[in-house]
């Protein structure tokens, strides 16, 4: 479905673009939150936009904090992506196997106490991986909700040997969500605006020590609630699988720009929403080729150089010309 964006919409984009400030640029994007056009072709667009005010809310936060707890990490990568658990559940030992990151190993609790990012390469993607504190009852960070709000996606670790399953996930989902970032498996249609649904992943780690019986008890509880993965790092079983299944919880799309008369140029993708349009790209690549785009033409699917229209939707390795 065309996302069929109005003059009032992209004159906010535009407003968007040019801002210089974190009031103007958080201004803009509710404005665009509110005048676009709610239907199921601009689903994807609202999630975005939404994730991009809240990484912007929690940057105001940072800066007006009053006792030094809010703590940043700037995204980096295609998206930023938040490893959640309790304690001992394997997130560090994700991130050192997924990225180049070196984060502190231990058997012991609370190992982590600060976040630890790294960056996961999918094929010619980087993705940054974001190893956070784990939630306990006792205890969670301050800061911890603000930067989980201000990600892209979330992966939610769970120890199959843990002998607190499965009260020690329940209150990692219920101190986020009551911090107003709950996780979800899909984002839901209506939902509390002061909320920030985040799309998760549920990551089964330790698989090679787990019961079968307790693997599929697991499976058959959260399985209608999140997509879940069984991995190990220890003997690298479902890793690959993995970066896959993270990339299409992202739900975006790699487009390759090919200058007219010129090969095209797939060493840097443009890496955009589902449901993004061709005059969506435009305004990435610039905002002047957007104003004097005449029209499009694209490779991918069954399309071999034809042209489209300004709202065609981009498909994932899509391959698109731009004529001025």
């Amino acid at each position: 479905m065309p996302a069929n964006l109005t003059p009032q919409y992209r004159a906010a984009g535009a407003r968007f673009k040019s801002a210089h400030t974190l009031e103007e640029r958080k201004a803009a994007l509710e404005e665009m939150l509110a005048t676009i056009p709610k239907h199921k072709g601009t689903e994807k667009m609202q999630a975005d936009l939404k994730r991009r005010l809240a990484r912007l809310r929690h940057d105001e936060e940072t800066r007006t904090s009053r006792h030094g707890h809010a703590i940043k990490v700037d995204p980096e990568g295609a998206a930023q992506v938040v490893l959640l658990g309790p304690p001992n559940c394997g997130k560090s030992s994700l991130l050192a196997a997924l990225t180049h990151a070196e984060p502190p190993i231990a058997d012991y609790p609370f190992t982590t106490t600060r976040p630890q990012p790294g960056m996961m390469i999918f094929e010619d993607v980087q993705i940054q991986l974001v190893d956070l504190p784990p939630v306990a009852a006792q205890h969670m960070d301050t800061w911890l909700p603000g930067l989980v709000r201000g990600a892209d996606a979330a992966l939610l670790l769970v120890d199959p040997t843990s002998s607190d399953l499965p009260e020690d996930v329940e209150v990692v989902r219920e101190r986020l969500a009551g911090a107003r970032a709950p996780l979800v498996g899909t984002l839901p249609e209506e939902v509390d605006p002061r909320d920030n649904p985040l799309p998760t992943l549920m990551v089964i780690t330790k698989a090679d020590r787990a019961r079968e019986e307790d693997l599929k008890v697991l499976e058959e509880l959260y399985g209608s609630q999140y997509p879940l993965l069984r991995i190990s790092v220890a003997t690298h079983a479902g890793l690959e699988a993995l970066k896959v299944a993270v990339w299409r919880l992202l739900q975006m799309v790699r487009v390759y720009s090919k200058p007219p008369g010129k090969p095209v140029d797939r060493s840097q993708p443009f890496v955009l929403p589902q449901g993004y349009t061709v005059a969506d790209l435009a305004e990435r690549v610039h905002r002047e080729i957007a104003e004097k785009m005449q029209f499009a033409r694209v490779w991918g699917g069954k399309l071999e150089g034809q042209r489209v229209a300004r709202d065609f939707e981009l498909r994932d390795r899509d391959v698109v010309e731009l004529h001025v």
